[in-house]
């Protein structure tokens, strides 16, 4: 059976908010990267590989979290804590990924925090709407 799903890896955002995530990939790998005890026996590049995806993935869902965010009030609550999550992924993404374990876990470690803040976000639009 073959995929339709494609791998992102976009460090310029210039696809930014154009294509729909697969969460159930990404959940899948931070679940995977995340239960590693040990260092795992994978090439340097398998790590770079992992690392770049969760890269592009903490990069698109950011700017979902960002987009999510524009749509509550300026006054809202729940924008203050969009604000330090984005200020944390800004400052982690800054460093270009490594091929190591303790990279690939950071990233995972992001991308969940970011899914997070965007399932509470989506909530309180939600809530908040007419």
């Amino acid at each position: 059976m073959s995929s339709t799903h494609k791998v992102l890896y976009d460090p310029a955002g210039h696809a930014e908010g154009q294509l729909p995530l697969d969460r159930d990939a990404h959940r899948n790998l931070i679940q995977a990267v995340l239960a590693w005890t040990a260092t795992p026996k994978l090439a340097a590049a398998d790590l770079q590989q992992i690392a770049l995806q969760l890269t592009g993935a903490a990069r698109e869902v950011a700017g979902d979290v960002r987009r999510a965010a524009g749509r509550l009030p300026a006054d809202h609550p729940a924008l203050a804590l969009a604000d330090v999550v984005l200020a944390e992924a800004d400052r982690r993404l800054s460093v270009a990924p490594q091929a190591t374990v303790r990279c690939a876990q950071n990233r995972a470690r992001l991308v969940r925090a970011l899914y997070e803040r965007l399932d509470r976000l989506t909530d309180v639009a939600l809530a908040t709407s007419p």
